[in-house]
């Protein structure tokens, strides 16, 4: 299907939704009795998203907040209350009736928060050609609406160009574990569903790289559908568009704390566990970034972590028989790619089959944040135990 044609359908499906009150498919969660508070009823039932926007518990008062695909504005609404009266919030949609109903609803929002008049406009565009300054935003959200955009890359160069150096993305959206192939590509209704427009995770992921930008890391995942075989997952990940150069900061050395043994950062920059690495200033820039914090010792002189330092984490497997049971770990960073110690080699967005005892290792504290994992086994598994071994023999 041409891109105009995606563009359109996805447009009528969600008007229509809009205008019957249609329950659509993607997962999502919102404390709808605080919101009742200061959103009329009409916006709440409109409400289509796969996640609640965790972006917004960061916003800061007087920020600049852009949602993409902002619907009946719910997320607007509660950037509102956050960013505070000196705050300011677009929201961007491509469909007249939604774009309708949140502005009929933007004055009444802003009564209920006690705003002399609303902090937030709706302007209606394409998340690949977005009516929006460059280096004018702090921070975007979007929930469910990139999987909708026939060209996702130029959505990813668009967030890039309006949001300011330093300012960050949290976005939720559905991606997949497999290539989707072309019979759901090309299925129309399917489209609307969040289905057929899903990015294989890794390519998700990499073409936010590619855009430019660093610390891209899960908030959270939920699975969601499996279609023929293929894993449909929601995912929320957090992003920086960092400045290009960093500032001296009195930051020359990093040490990998753990629990990886082995990482490569975003910038190709290699780590090994309890080993100090010379950094530049903008390393050093990424590294003090949220999602490495704990990660990493940063340090004006060479620390190194014996394995006897509390400081180093290291999680190893147990001594024991292991089962396959048809769990696929799906790496979501910060890194680029990270190895455990039981010698597997994770590549951020591509599914790695594990057994029973990585699974155990990938549910502990230091590791449950940094991977989703899958089950793909069709049904009960019988496995018999196999000797499993840290030189990685088995998996």
């Amino acid at each position: 299907m041409a891109n105009d044609t995606i563009t359109q359908h996805v447009s009528e499906r969600y008007a229509r939704a809009a205008a019957t009150s249609e329950q659509m498919c993607c997962p999502t969660s919102y404390n709808l009795a605080d919101l009742r508070t200061f959103i009329p009823e009409e916006v709440l039932k409109i409400s289509y998203g796969c996640g609640t926007p965790a972006g917004l518990e960061t916003v800061r008062s007087g920020e600049t907040v852009l949602d993409i695909g902002s619907g009946g504005g719910i997320d607007c609404f509660e950037a509102s209350r956050r960013v505070g009266p000196t705050g300011h919030v677009i929201g961007l949609d491509m469909t007249d009736t939604m774009l309708d109903i949140a502005r009929r609803y933007a004055p009444v929002v802003a009564k209920n928060l006690g705003h002399e008049t609303s902090n937030v406009e709706f302007r209606k565009g394409l998340a690949e050609a977005m009516p929006v300054e460059a280096n004018s935003i702090d921070l975007i959200i979007s929930n469910c609406v990139i999987n909708l955009a026939p060209d996702k890359q130029k959505v990813f160069r668009e967030m890039y160009r309006v949001l300011k150096p330093g300012g960050r993305f949290t976005i939720s959206d559905i991606v997949s574990d497999q290539p989707v192939p072309n019979y759901l590509i090309h299925d129309q209704e399917k489209w609307g569903d969040c289905l057929s427009g899903a990015l294989q995770a890794g390519d998700y992921l990499g073409g936010l790289v590619q855009a430019g930008f660093l610390g891209i890391h899960q908030v959270k995942f939920t699975p969601w559908q499996v279609i023929d075989g293929i894993h449909f997952l929601s995912l929320t990940l957090t992003g920086y568009k960092l400045p290009e150069t960093g500032e001296p900061n009195g930051v020359r050395f990093a040490t990998l704390r753990g629990p990886f043994s082995r990482a490569v950062d975003e910038l190709g920059q290699v780590y090994l566990r309890g080993v100090p690495q010379p950094v530049t200033a903008r390393t050093a820039h990424l590294l003090k970034s949220p999602p490495f914090d704990g990660l990493f010792l940063l340090s004006d002189a060479p620390v190194t972590l014996t394995e006897s330092d509390p400081r180093l984490v290291a999680i190893k497997p147990e001594q024991a028989p292991c089962v396959w049971q048809g769990h696929f770990a799906l790496f979501t960073g910060p890194f680029l790619e990270v190895c455990d110690d039981d010698s597997h080699r994770y590549f951020r967005g591509t599914p790695l089959e594990v057994c029973s005892k990585t699974v155990k290792v990938l549910g502990t504290d230091a590791y449950r944040p940094h991977f989703a994992v899958i089950n793909r086994a069709a049904g009960p598994v019988t496995g018999v135990e196999v000797a499993c071994s840290p030189s990685g023999s088995c998996c």
